[in-house]
């Protein structure tokens, strides 16, 4: 299926644009199609990038602990396209393939440490609107300074937003600069091994009754 906004040709784009484009196909998250679709807007196009560059990609926070909150919107919203990638830059720190499996239930799991279940409460919280009492924010305050707490509050907003968005325009990998599998999840570095994941019934995003036949 077409994307519902389509994707601006790389030529097209202006010599930064394109520089851009590039790098998100080099190093991923994000991915070439979600920035071809936003390059409809340039100045959108560059909110966003640097916007997720310095919130994301640097900042006060560790990286690791805003990639598990990046990928809990996209199991939480169910953005395919967002939960289909891994930050390189998050993996080279040591963030193991095996935390992202149980995202939805981790205060039970075993695979979190404390820093890392407050930080995904907190981005519960936002995402679910949850109504929350000072037990909270005195975990969070145990965990995390002010200026962490802000950016992480900033980043999650952001992801969330955007992941909303993006859920709905039926884009996909490897449709734009394809031949790279920068920041792409096991088992989805290329068209075919994508199109054999999402067929399986092991599919995070399969439904229940999916799963079921």
């Amino acid at each position: 299926m077409a994307p519902r906004i389509s994707y601006v040709p790389v030529e097209s784009m202006d010599p930064r644009m394109q520089q851009e484009m590039q790098r998100c196909a080099r190093e991923g998250t994000p991915r070439p199609e979600s920035s071809a679709v936003r390059a409809h807007a340039p100045n959108a196009f560059w909110a966003f990038a640097d916007s997720w560059k310095a919130i994301f990609h640097n900042g006060v926070l560790d990286h690791s602990i805003k990639e598990l909150c990046r990928v809990y919107v996209s199991r939480t919203v169910k953005c395919e396209f967002c939960g289909n990638q891994r930050s390189l830059k998050a993996t080279t720190a040591g963030l193991l393939e095996q935390q992202y499996d149980e995202l939805l239930n981790f205060e039970s799991s075993d695979r979190y440490d404390e820093r890392q279940k407050a930080a995904l409460a907190y981005t519960e919280a936002i995402a679910w609107r949850l109504d929350v009492d000072d037990a909270f924010w005195t975990r969070l305050h145990e965990h995390f300074t002010e200026p962490e707490l802000v950016e992480l509050g900033c980043f999650v907003g952001l992801t969330y937003g955007q992941q909303s968005w993006l859920r709905l325009l039926d884009i996909e990998h490897h449709q734009v600069l394809a031949g790279t599998a920068a920041s792409m999840a096991p088992g989805f570095e290329d068209a075919d091994a994508l199109a054999a994941s999402k067929a399986s019934t092991d599919y995070w995003a399969a439904s229940s009754a999916d799963r079921a036949r």
